[in-house]
């Protein structure tokens, strides 16, 4: 049978639990995770829109405050919000703060001081930028003091408006890191709650997510019916994968079933196929993932053909290894799979004069014409998939990678292999964040 229309309350009912479930995975996830008021682009139609009322708003203010007698039905209206904002500063144990606040800004009297003519605009802005110097973070300290020499009354309003509104930011986050701990608990079966309510509404939701898993079982089905490979080249604990079956395995397990899944993600190529839904949340922070390994992939294979070519000697060398690899990383910055073709070539060149120059200073001399373009060729030929030294030091990374799926991932470092010394630092973080986002979905 089709499936069954939603209405719009149940779609708006969806969104809402969507965004509350991501919000919720993205702060136990990203520790940086920070909440920041909508920027938008200077140039935007949304920008222009922003500043014209705002400029009308704060112009109609200033010649409020200047008719004679002043007009303070707008002024009126911000110390309300002013007041409202002081409040949600407050932590629970401010009662004495909380009282002093609903006395000094009680907005009764004070539309009744307007209506008199006598309401004392600067004594009130006094007492709000005292309490804000109070309960601001560090950071806000010299903003407030700032806000202590303007004269302007529509000037000190607005920008005491603009301060407040950076420290109820600088609350939600301060409120958003204390209650981190207490969501790494719990978060895991708010997850499952909320993913199995969205499942019941939408049956047909994880339709990519079940075609990741075929091909991944299929991939274990495949491979549990040749022979175990060869021992790994240069210590890689490729044989010990925790994806790896044994040869006897007729039904691949869950666990080696997920782990090639997950492995599968760090291969996977956008645009030909939906990323499976299960994963939408961590899709950036798998691609990152991705992205890096391609990075260090290059890095390492750049730095193995040249270590060949040029021998112990000169690698050696203090600091002629990571020379190259500072250049290496910081012409791949930024750059997609598909441009490696073009940042090879200056990344040979680069690392060509570092030779010369390594071989100059050492006293030795220059390499051959044959032999520069020899290396020359090999460090081009990196940006092909198939070139047979890129493909090596691709299996030792995600054999290395592979560990970190498992449990006792943290133990990786023991089984590291020697051919990727250059990048263990890095390549060691990678592992690490990759884990700590396979090891949250697999709960």
């Amino acid at each position: 049978s089709p499936p069954q229309a939603l209405s719009m309350n149940e779609l708006q009912e969806i969104t809402d639990d969507i965004s509350k479930l991501t919000i919720v995975h993205e702060i136990v996830l990203n520790s940086d995770f920070k909440l920041q008021a909508a920027s938008f682009s200077p140039k935007s139609l949304q920008n222009r829109v922003k500043e014209t009322l705002h400029k009308a708003f704060w112009d109609s203010l200033e010649e409020q405050l200047s008719a004679s007698p002043p007009d303070c039905t707008q002024a009126i209206q911000l110390l309300q919000e002013m007041k409202e904002a002081l409040l949600s500063l407050l932590l629970p144990w401010h009662n004495q703060l909380q009282s002093q606040i609903e006395g000094a800004l009680d907005m009764e009297l004070i539309r009744q001081e307007a209506e008199r003519g006598a309401l004392d605009i600067h004594g009130l802005t006094t007492y709000v930028l005292g309490t804000m110097a109070r309960l601001c973070a560090p950071i806000r300290d010299e903003e407030v003091g700032g806000l202590q020499r303007l004269t302007d009354p529509a000037q000190l309003l607005r920008e005491i408006f603009r301060v407040l509104g950076l420290m109820k930011m600088d609350m939600l986050n301060f409120t958003i890191q204390s209650l981190r701990t207490h969501l790494q608990d719990h978060t895991i079966q708010y997850e499952w709650k909320k993913f199995q309510e969205l499942l019941d509404k939408l049956p047909s939701s994880l339709d990519c997510t079940r075609e990741w898993l075929r091909k991944a079982a299929a991939e274990v089905s495949a491979s549990s019916s040749q022979p175990p490979p060869h021992p790994a080249v240069g210590g890689s604990p490729a044989a010990h994968s925790p994806g790896a079956v044994s040869s006897s395995t007729t039904v691949p397990s869950l666990m080696s079933v997920l782990n090639r899944g997950y492995m599968n993600l760090l291969c996977w190529e956008p645009g030909q196929k939906e990323y499976p839904e299960a994963l939408f949340m961590d899709q950036a922070r798998l691609q990152d993932v991705q992205a890096q390994v391609n990075q260090l992939t290059i890095i390492a294979a750049v730095l193995l053909v040249t270590s060949g070519m040029c021998g112990s000697t000169l690698c050696g060398s203090p600091g002629f290894v990571a020379r190259l690899k500072r250049v290496t990383k910081v012409l791949l910055e930024g750059l997609s799979c598909t441009r490696y073709e073009e940042a090879l070539e200056d990344i040979s060149d680069q690392v060509l004069q570092e030779i010369s120059r390594t071989l100059s200073q050492l006293g030795y001399a220059a390499f051959t014409t044959d032999k520069y373009a020899s290396l020359k060729g090999q460090i081009k030929s990196i940006a092909d998939k198939g070139n047979a030294v890129r493909h090596v030091i691709d299996q030792w990374i995600r054999s290395f990678l592979s560990l970190f799926v498992s449990p006792d991932g943290q133990n990786s470092q023991k089984g590291f292999p020697k051919g990727l010394d250059p990048i263990q630092e890095e390549l060691l973080e990678v592992g690490r964040r990759f884990g700590s986002v396979i090891h949250h979905n697999r709960q």
